[in-house]
């Protein structure tokens, strides 16, 4: 077996099997003082069975082994492809704990958080600035919220026009929380199909055209990486019949600075903050995913907004067209505090670098791999590049085997069978703030895998070899996941 480029780790067991009679972490003084008085029933349980008992020591290695096991972007290339697992500069963090911002309670007087409803209301303007919209909510908490939230108002429009409409067509090559969002929302979803560039066919698109239909849902660049480049004609397609264009800019590092969606006849879209712009992704979140609309939809925006009064900021749901709210409070502010200072510290330059690093980056590894991993589509590659495993497919090596191999390298797996439209698909999304020697260490794991497939693909079958748990029964996990510690099972 080839070296890995991590040692192998072992197994951490449950404390529940660790636990030894009579062992406690903590010794406490003995109470002479005066008798409490006792709980009241309703306060207290009863003991329970079988909870482990342990030495602080045990307990603190045990967590601390634990938070081992994980892989973070700190650790490495994470290129799960779509989600844009980019490192994440320290100085953010170090802004957004700042007293002001991070000890600010959702519940103070507006007089007492004029530096934050500041805040709030320049990352609306720099988000208007960027993506040449006219207005923007910062209250969705993600993307798939951010997508609700637009559907939302897209309703709220066509009702209060007394047309309210039916259906929302949404491509292939869409990102999977579309159709949910559209179906959340009332509307009935109409898939369209790729064409053989894996774009929208502007021809099948114009047939599916109709009075009914109320928004084309978008993603651009679409889950192939590739970027829909007649966007122009679709918007203007989709407007002819009184229908509105929503693009899913979750994708949107690929070209931030260099193109702006307002422009191409985008009518609403949201963007992720924690992908285009600062904030720790993955590991539960919190994220964010403000949506910003054309004038015609801004009087259907969330409320309550942040407006400017003589005496100052302030908020205001005098909107009476408003769709209500769909966040506590105003949203994930830590993360607008985050994506302000990310924005302000690259500027227009900075933003337009990113995008160009990120499609660099993304065309290097497709340059080195193409030929040995098949290219399903020859359309030139944005953010990401998708390869699938029919090239392997004749040592009996899928995508699977790979993706688990990855781990030996070092690596975490990039998304794997996404896009549905490509049979055996590895997504692959390098980002803009790796390396190029880091990249070359990616390409050196694939191209070793590929070699190993033809050599000896068992060793492929039985992957990881250097993890705790080995190659699992996937299904059995999905469907029958043992959640809980049951003594004696």
């Amino acid at each position: 077996m080839s070296s890995p480029r991590i040692p192998a780790k072992r197994r951490e067991g449950l404390l529940f099997e660790k636990s030894v009679s009579g062992k406690r972490g903590a010794d406490v003084a003995r109470w002479d003082g005066p008798d409490a008085p006792p709980l009241d029933a309703r306060l207290t349980r009863a003991e329970i069975p079988g909870f482990p008992e342990l030495s602080e020591r045990e307990i603190a290695r045990h967590f601390t082994r634990l938070s081992k096991l994980n892989y973070a972007n700190d650790d490495g290339l994470y290129p799960l492809g779509s989600c844009t697992m980019k490192y994440n500069p320290k100085v953010n963090e170090k802004v957004a704990r700042l007293e002001g911002f991070a000890e600010a309670h959702p519940l103070l007087p507006e007089e007492a958080s004029q530096g934050c409803l500041q805040v709030m209301a320049d990352l609306e303007k720099y988000l208007c600035e960027i993506t040449g919209m006219s207005a923007f909510t910062l209250q969705p908490a993600a993307g798939a919220q951010g997508e609700f939230t637009g559907i939302r108002m897209v309703r709220a429009y066509h009702e209060q026009r007394g047309d309210p409409r039916q259906v929302v067509l949404i491509p292939d090559s869409a990102h999977g929380t579309n159709p949910a969002s559209a179906h959340l929302c009332g509307y009935r979803v109409e898939e369209i199909a790729s064409d053989e560039r894996g774009c929208v066919s502007l021809k099948e698109l114009k047939e599916r055209l109709r009075e009914d239909v109320a928004v084309l849902m978008l993603t651009n660049p679409n889950t192939l990486g590739v970027f829909e480049r007649e966007i122009g004609e679709i918007c203007d397609a989709v407007h002819a019949v009184g229908a509105l264009v929503y693009l899913d800019g979750a994708n949107l590092n690929a070209f931030v600075g260099v193109a702006r969606p307002g422009d191409m006849g985008v009518d609403v879209m949201h963007s992720n903050l924690h992908k285009t712009f600062s904030t720790p992704h993955g590991g539960g979140g919190p994220g964010s995913g403000p949506v910003g609309v054309k004038e015609i939809l801004s009087p259907y925006l969330p409320v309550p907004r942040v407006v400017r009064a003589e005496a100052g900021w302030r908020f205001s749901s005098e909107f009476p067209s408003s769709i209500g709210k769909v966040h506590g409070f105003i949203g994930n502010f830590g993360m607008h505090v985050r994506a302000a200072a990310y924005i302000l510290a690259n500027g227009a330059a900075g933003l337009k670098e990113i995008a160009e690093t990120a499609v660099l980056n993304a065309n290097y590894l497709r340059r080195k791999l193409e030929g040995t991993y098949h290219l399903p589509y020859s359309s030139p590659s944005l953010h990401e590049v998708i390869l699938s495993d029919k090239n392997l497919e004749r040592f009996g090596v899928r995508t699977l085997d790979v993706a688990k191999r990855l781990m030996d390298y070092g690596f975490h797996p990039p998304t794997i069978y996404f896009p549905l439209i490509v049979k055996g698909a590895l997504m692959i999304e390098p980002t803009e703030s790796e390396s190029i020697e880091e990249l070359d260490a990616f390409v050196d794991a694939m191209l070793a895998i590929a070699r190993e497939a033809e050599e000896d693909p068992e060793l492929l079958h039985a992957a990881p070899h250097s993890t705790p748990v080995g190659r699992l029964d996937e299904a059995s996990a999905a469907r029958r996941p043992v959640l809980r510690w049951r003594g004696g099972e």
